[in-house]
């Protein structure tokens, strides 16, 4: 499963470059994580780290992109060859 940023984000920025993956970009509004991307730092760390730094907890489990571990892992190992 994904990790997304819910609407709790205050912007502040400190989750973007703990991602491993360069999932997550300034949007708009919040900061946003795409879902192609994100491993919830599967193949990198134990826990997402976006979810570990953010001071409003609004980094979230995206029940639009449930994944496994197989398929997060396979993800990571796309993505970092």
């Amino acid at each position: 499963m994904a990790i997304m940023i819910n609407e709790d984000c205050v912007n502040c920025g400190v989750c973007e470059p703990e991602c491993p993956n360069d999932a997550i970009t300034e949007g708009d509004e919040i900061y946003v994580i795409d879902p192609d991307l994100c491993t919830e730092c599967h193949g990198a760390f134990d826990e997402p780290q976006c979810a570990s730094v953010c001071p409003v907890d609004s980094c979230v489990p995206d029940p639009n992109h449930e994944e496994d571990k197989d398929a997060l892992q396979a993800k990571y190992e796309k993505i970092h060859g």
